[in-house]
């Protein structure tokens, strides 16, 4: 019973199978309802799986003759494919042999023209990259250039010479740039301002050296063919020129800055516009550099006022010293004022009363002359302050970005140098202004101590 059980087991289990993979085709198959059905649908089952495998079996053998035909034609057009390789190849050894000969006939017909041409290629060249960036180039055109580059390709190959025209182009665009080195002329053409706008201009140039628009310096723009005015112009005295000459009538003689560095310009032009002014110069020192110019120049005025002022005042003591009638308002009036009014009195007493006028005048005579040498001399302390906090600064670049750029450090070295020169422009005028002011005091005060010694002589010699 339980081999029965077996076996109907698996064959309900093959069943099964047999059912979910023909599922679609068998979807009108009979039910199944005895042991008898189930034997019987399994054997119609292997029977047609038999004949399915034979169908397959069938066309294989029927594909493989006839992939071996395909491979027998295959292997027949690679036989003739590699023939013609052959051939080929033959052909190829025999053509390059034919080269050869016919390179060492053109080698030998070219004779020493060979090293002729490597100088006229290397000329054309070096004579392309001048022109790509003369001055001349705004004036004479960018057709030379690519007329150059195309001359240095064609010698580059051993295909083709150049012609006797060509050769002359060259020597042609060479003698005309050489001519154009040693003139100054003038002509019309489109200038690039600062905006980006394009306007006409009378340019003059200046042989290869500079060209000058309205005054103003121009460079040429090899990448637009145009001439463009300096984003920033140099110094005034050297505009001045540039109107000169520009306003020069033929054969006139005028003086002009030019820079024989460089035919786009200039390197000594281009780092002279790069020089900073007095103002630039000053805004690097920043908030210690601005608080240095601010107290000089306080100090710088106060004295010039306190010289005036002693000056006005010496002047009314000295003219007070030379009248017999007392002017009360000026210091050696009212002291002389005071002698007069004490001068009958014992000479101690006299004597004092005069000190004490002198000191009385003392202050407002020499108001003002403390604040001057307090300034100088906090001047070139604001300085070393600046010095200080720009080195801070530069050793705060080394130590984020290294050594390597200059330009990192340049911004704390000049905050650094800048401060100790506006401490040193601003200690060294209110050092010698303080001492003019002290001076002057000191004489006034001097003058006043002077005539109440002869009142005390006076007295003296009265008694």
């Amino acid at each position: 019973m339980k081999k029965f059980l077996s076996i109907l087991f698996v064959l309900s289990l093959s069943y099964s199978a047999i059912v979910i993979a023909q599922e679609s085709d068998d979807a009108d198959a009979p039910e199944v309802s005895t042991v008898e059905q189930l034997l019987m649908l399994v054997k119609e089952g292997k029977t047609k799986e038999q004949t399915e495998n034979s169908k397959r079996e069938a066309e294989f053998l029927a594909n493989k003759n006839k992939q071996a035909e395909i491979l027998a034609a295959e292997k027949r057009e690679l036989a003739r494919q590699e023939r013609i390789a052959d051939q080929l190849e033959a052909e190829y050894k025999k053509n390059e042999e034919i080269l050869r000969v016919k390179e060492e006939a053109y080698q030998k017909e070219l004779g020493s023209l060979v090293e002729l041409f490597g100088h006229l290629q290397s000329s054309a060249g070096e004579a392309a990259v001048q022109f790509s960036g003369s001055l001349t180039s705004a004036q004479f055109g960018t057709e030379r250039v690519d007329f150059l580059n195309d001359l240095t390709s064609k010698m580059s190959e051993t295909t083709e010479l150049p012609t006797i025209r060509e050769i002359e182009g060259l020597w042609f665009e060479l003698q005309r740039e050489m001519a154009a080195s040693g003139q100054v002329v003038s002509f019309d053409t489109t200038v690039v301002d600062v905006d980006g706008e394009t306007s006409t201009c009378n340019v003059t140039r200046v042989g290869l050296f500079n060209a000058v628009c309205d005054g103003k310096y121009l460079e040429y723009v090899a990448a637009t063919g145009q001439y463009a005015f300096l984003p920033r112009q140099p110094a005034g005295r050297y505009t001045k020129t540039a109107n000169k000459v520009g306003d020069a009538e033929p054969g006139e003689q005028v003086k002009f800055g030019i820079d024989p560095t460089g035919p786009t310009g200039g390197s000594l032009l281009a780092n002279l516009i790069q020089t900073p002014s007095l103002a630039e110069r000053a805004a690097q020192g920043r908030e210690v550099g601005y608080a240095i110019i601010f107290v000089g120049l306080i100090g710088i005025g106060l004295a010039f006022w306190k010289l005036w002022s002693l000056y006005v005042l010496g002047k009314a003591v000295r003219a007070q010293a030379g009248s017999k009638t007392l002017d009360v308002r000026n210091p050696l009036g009212r002291v002389l004022k005071v002698g007069e009014e004490n001068f009958k009195k014992d000479i101690d007493t006299l004597e004092l009363k005069l000190a004490e006028a002198i000191m009385a005048e003392r202050p407002s005579i020499e108001r003002g002359i403390g604040a001057v040498r307090i300034i100088s001399v906090v001047a070139p302390l604001a300085g070393l302050l600046g010095t200080v906090t720009g080195m801070i600064v530069t050793f705060q670049m080394i130590t984020l970005y290294g050594t390597g750029d200059p330009k990192l450090m340049a911004g704390g070295i000049s905050q650094a140098l800048v401060t100790t020169v506006l401490g040193l422009l601003v200690a060294i005028p209110t050092t010698l202004l303080h001492s003019f002011t002290a001076s002057s005091a000191k004489g006034i005060i001097s003058v006043l101590e002077e005539q109440s010694t002869g009142i005390l002589a006076e007295r003296a010699e009265g008694s």
